[in-house]
């Protein structure tokens, strides 16, 4: 499956692994309907370099979720 295009259902995975990532206990910030599809690139950008990185430090997990925090609706 192909993250490029920017759908609700990639939206919907890409939170969800996000999610998974930053072992996030409140998903229900993790809401699809809580994020613009128009804001799909920022999240794109913030999975890839979660990927990238692997294991995040406690600091860095906070600020992934803080510029999670800024793209909601």
């Amino acid at each position: 499956m192909s993250l490029e295009k920017a759908n609700e259902e990639n939206m919907k995975l890409l939170l969800h692994e996000l999610a998974e990532r930053l072992n996030v206990v409140n998903r229900s910030i993790m809401d699809p309907e809580d994020y613009d599809l128009n804001k799909y690139e920022d999240l794109k950008f913030m999975y890839d370099m979660v990927v990238q990185k692997g294991q995040l430090s406690a600091s860095e997990t906070q600020a992934f979720i803080q510029e999670l925090a800024t793209i909601r609706k």
